[in-house]
């Protein structure tokens, strides 16, 4: 039997059977092993018939599965009639080629699973973009595995034509111009949000990360009376979007809602939306927000630190926001987490709970890396203005003559910055002068 067809593979609306393989020592109870593939299949709107858990301490290297577990699922997808078998595993294209000639089904791995979900979910140009660019590099290197149901294409013309090419050359070479097109406009836009963003100096910036589903956009709403979307099922947020959000004794700033991270994100899929984490990468401060009813909450902060040391996010000047607490069972996992992280505070977004002392830590921190700075100098500086347009929020401004006094906010790394011989520098410290920084 040829194997199944696979170039316009589509999960939605299949039934699937699951399974897993944990490589090394679960972290979970071997029945909640499954669970986040569960969450992942039910987004991308598939039908579970059966599951499969097998404990072997590290996959097979042909099948994933051992030969008795192999025989188990044909046996399973043959009894329940299921089109898809989805792996919780990130399988290699030999892997997928050996279960889908003994199956008979389309084989679905973990990384496959979410650039689908990914796929369906993308709603802007840019996003469209980063993930067909994710795709086309997945798909790459498994055109074997899809392509092997088709005969070689005639050669040149004539008793002296050759054995032509195959049809998995020529789409390999077809798809390497469309990735390389992706690369270079997706970059074209990395260049212009950069710019965008570097240029957005009038509000400090807040940048809300986390793993998906920890209520980043629910956290968002309720801190800032918009409407982002908001769905329980995870990935349901692939744009940054960006509000204002007024904090007390501080004043408006601007807090951006970023695409959360999941376990094994394929590489492409990383690389591709490095561009729409700009706002993460330039942020004064980051809020990593946590599901802390999760029983897995303390892995999920270590893949998303992981996923931003990936992408180049410093990730030292952070705030852990242990958000659902309403809904926490496990009250250990909470108090682990602030012993670990001197920088927490708990909160739920759905009730309001500790959202005002979210936002006075947040202003104190902000304090912290900010200075409230008076400029003095003359009215022809203009080397000065355009600095202080580029890197400083300028509050209010003074007249006299020919001199001009700035009421200024700037990043106090960048204080030094602010000098010359016509220039005189003042910082505020709770309302009052200090002794002149610069002169």
């Amino acid at each position: 039997m040829a194997e199944p067809l696979r170039e316009e593979l589509q999960v939605q609306h299949r039934t699937a059977v699951l399974v897993a393989v944990p490589d090394g020592e679960p972290s979970l109870p071997k029945d909640r092993i499954l669970d986040e593939l569960k969450g992942l299949v039910k987004t991308a709107g598939v039908t579970v018939v059966g599951e499969i858990v097998q404990l072997r301490g590290k996959p097979h290297p042909g099948t994933c599965l051992g030969k008795g577990k192999l025989d188990e699922l044909v046996d399973l997808v043959n009894a329940t009639g299921a089109e898809l078998v989805i792996f919780d595993n990130n399988l290699s294209p030999s892997q997928g080629r050996h279960l889908e000639q003994a199956t008979k089904r389309i084989i679905v791995d973990r990384s496959e699973l979410i650039l689908d979900i990914f796929a369906t979910h993308a709603r802007t140009f840019e996003a469209r973009l980063q993930v067909e660019l994710a795709q086309l590099q997945y798909t790459r290197t498994r055109l074997k595995r899809m392509w092997t149901h088709l005969e070689r294409i005639d050669g040149g013309i004539g008793a002296s034509r050759g054995p032509g090419e195959k049809q998995i050359e020529i789409d390999r070479r077809l798809i390497d111009v469309r990735i390389s097109e992706l690369k270079q406009r997706i970059k074209e836009i990395e260049v212009r949000r950069e710019r965008m963003v570097r240029q957005r100096t009038d509000h400090a910036l807040v940048s809300l990360v986390g793993y998906t589903n920890a209520g980043k956009s629910t956290l968002m709403n309720a801190l800032t009376s918009s409407d982002v979307y908001v769905a329980d099922q995870l990935f349901a947020t692939l744009d940054t979007r960006t509000r204002r959000w007024t904090l007390p004794g501080w004043g408006d700033v601007l807090l951006s809602d970023t695409v959360g991270f999941v376990r094994d994100l394929p590489h492409s899929l990383v690389a591709s939306f490095k561009s729409t984490l700009e706002e993460a990468r330039q942020a004064d401060l980051l809020l990593h927000v946590v599901d802390a009813s999760n029983p897995e909450a303390e892995q999920q902060v270590a893949t998303v630190e992981q996923v931003l040391e990936e992408i180049g996010v410093e990730i030292h000047d952070f705030v852990l926001v242990l958000n659902k607490v309403d809904a926490v069972e496990d009250r250990e996992i909470v108090d682990m987490l602030r012993a670990k992280y001197a920088s927490s505070v708990t909160v739920s977004a759905k009730t309001g709970k500790g959202l005002d002392q979210l936002a006075s830590i947040v202003a104190d921190r902000l304090a912290n890396g900010f200075a409230d700075v008076d400029i003095e100098t003359s009215v022809g500086n203009g080397k000065l203005f355009a600095w202080l347009a580029e890197h400083a929020e300028v509050i209010d401004r003074t007249y006299l003559e020919d001199r001009v006094s700035l009421h200024t906010r700037l990043p106090r790394k960048l204080l030094w910055q602010v000098r010359g011989d016509d220039v005189s520098v003042q910082e505020r410290i709770n309302g009052a002068f200090s002794t002149p920084a610069i002169h």
